[in-house]
């Protein structure tokens, strides 16, 4: 390959890096692949660096030692963050959301790819220390959502269904309570899954009670796995006591009142 000028080589180091977040590049990949000297690339990648410190996406790290390289990681600062949040605050308290029942409207927002984009690099960064090895949801609403955050976090995503299907094969089905309908409901997981001793992260859209958060946490056991994280879009503030502790909500909201045209949705993370 011939030689390319600095402008190009920091085009593709920013491509190659923001492409695959938390993957581990060397210098001397970069070096054989744009032809230049590792110091050079070194040079290149503090450029990159600071652009990206400037643009509020994300952070490039350093790993020592023989196997070391650099890698990338996602995430907005928190004063982003909250403005990214409270815009859609405004967005989802319009009155004319409102639905029969005192629910909310909001499939025009969990199915808006920059939307979702923006709120995955927020969840992205708030969970990506955690080392999962997979993003969970349940089928339906979630999984927008869900996959944009796998995507962020550069690992697989996993669906839960509520029946099963001929083409999953050997499936793990367990029962759960949901927390706001104390329903009984089902989950249904192939067996194929999941990797045995894997850490996930439960993303879903809405939580009221937590019991479908909860109900994951159960299904991971039978995988021998472990959720090491919850994030979710929307909380509701009551029932203030859910049916799990710990998790992540980006709003809040406070309350929905149908015959009084108001919405109070708030950001939970302040």
């Amino acid at each position: 390959m011939e030689k390319v000028n600095r402008n190009e080589r920091l085009a593709v180091l920013l491509k190659c890096l923001t492409d695959s977040p938390g993957e581990i590049m060397t210098l001397g990949s970069f070096a054989e692949l744009l032809n230049s000297a590792k110091s050079t690339i070194s040079e290149d990648i503090d450029i990159v660096k600071n652009l990206l410190a400037k643009l509020d996406i994300g952070t490039i790290e350093t790993i020592p030692g023989a196997q070391g390289g650099v890698k990338f990681v996602p995430g907005f600062s928190k004063a982003k963050s909250v403005s990214i949040l409270q815009s859609l605050c405004e967005k989802l308290s319009d009155t004319q959301r409102i639905l029969p029942g005192g629910y909310l409207y909001m499939l025009d927002i969990i199915y808006n790819p920059k939307l979702v984009r923006d709120i995955a690099w927020i969840f992205a960064g708030q969970f990506f220390d955690k080392g999962v090895d997979y993003v969970i949801t349940v089928e339906t609403k979630g999984i927008p959502l869900a996959f944009a955050v796998a995507e962020c976090l550069n690992v697989p995503l996993v669906i839960v269904r509520h029946n099963s299907e001929a083409t999953d094969g050997p499936s793990v089905n367990t029962s759960y309570v949901s927390g706001s309908a104390k329903k009984v409901q089902t989950m249904v997981l192939s067996l194929r899954s999941l990797k045995r001793k894997s850490k996930l992260l439960f993303i879903d859209d809405f939580m009221k009670g937590g019991g479908t958060a909860k109900g994951i946490i159960e299904l991971a056991k039978e995988f021998e796995c472990e959720v090491t994280g919850i994030g979710v879009l929307i909380e509701t503030v009551n029932p203030a006591k859910k049916l799990i502790d710990n998790y992540i909500s980006l709003l809040t909201l406070n309350i929905v009142d149908d015959e009084e045209k108001i919405i109070d949705i708030k950001p939970s993370l302040l």
